[in-house]
């Protein structure tokens, strides 16, 4: 069983950043992937980024929504098993309340919900103009 928890979220002005953590507990193998999606009230959970990793390598491919691209850069640290996703140029849009999942690399795009088993309890992001 994998428990998923986010932090870091908060009240930022437009043009500025935060920096969202996912820290993880339990076990994994082989090939990972964990992603971040948001949802906006009234909205359905979108894809925002996602990495892959293993318990031997801490970072492999990403892959980011197009919204996000040259604004955002997920990572990840194999010590501290924790996912983080650096938001810069924030845009009253990004407002949502950010999710972490995760699930195991298998035949599913990334963007796609039905890939992760796994969910945290999500971080409020609040961007104001």
């Amino acid at each position: 069983q994998v428990q998923l928890v986010e932090s870091g979220g908060g009240l930022v002005q437009a043009g500025g950043s935060l920096r969202l953590s996912c820290a993880a507990s339990g076990r994994t193998s082989g090939t990972v992937v964990t992603s971040w999606f948001r949802q906006a009230p009234g909205k359905e959970r979108e894809f925002v980024a996602a990495i892959s990793w293993s318990d031997v390598w801490s970072g492999g491919s990403t892959q980011y929504a197009d919204s996000v691209k040259g604004r955002f850069t997920i990572s990840r640290d194999n010590a501290r098993n924790t996912v983080y996703l650096q938001m810069n140029s924030l845009k009253p849009d990004d407002t949502a309340v950010y999710y972490c999942g995760q699930g195991g690399a298998r035949g599913i795009p990334w963007d796609h919900i039905g890939l992760y088993d796994y969910w945290g309890q999500g971080t409020q992001v609040t961007v104001s103009s």
